[in-house]
């Protein structure tokens, strides 16, 4: 049995486009952890780099492109009861909806509403959309500032 010793870090990003009011899931692959759950872009950081670059670096990779001078605003902080994961969530917002080249992570992706919610969640977002925290500052983030009622 393999323990971790070190911390395990990762970042993710929840994009918003601002036209539609839809966010961006992935579908994650059959082979990988969580198979078959929808995901926001994002996975583990790398030795030497910082969060930002980090996200930089998995947007590129799954998305297929880079995000013109995004603005990043912190939407969570995860940090499991061991201490050794650790997981920051941002939101984005882009103007348009785009279609990302995918890489072998996923196999689809989807703009969806939060009141719609792809299923099943994997449980990492489930968790961060559970949080009345999160949900607030998605709120007031929001160009459109619509209420949302999210059912996880």
């Amino acid at each position: 049995m393999e323990f971790r010793s070190k911390l395990v870090e990762g970042v993710g990003a929840f994009i918003h486009a601002k036209i539609t009011g839809r966010y961006l899931f992935l579908l994650r692959n059959n082979t990988g952890s969580w198979p078959l759950t929808w995901a926001l872009p994002g996975g583990k950081i790398n030795h030497n780099e910082t969060l930002i670059t980090g996200l930089a670096r998995e947007i590129q990779e799954e998305l297929g492109g880079t995000i013109k001078n995004p603005e990043l605003i912190l939407l969570d902080n995860y940090a499991s009861a061991n201490g050794k994961f650790r997981y920051t969530t941002y939101y984005i917002e882009v103007d348009y909806e785009f279609v990302p080249e995918l890489n072998d992570e996923h196999v689809g992706y989807a703009w969806l509403p939060l009141t719609a919610l792809p299923r099943p969640l994997h449980p990492g977002v489930s968790r961060t959309l559970e949080s009345e925290v999160v949900i607030n500052k998605i709120y007031h983030t929001t160009t459109a500032g619509q209420v949302i009622n999210v059912r996880v």
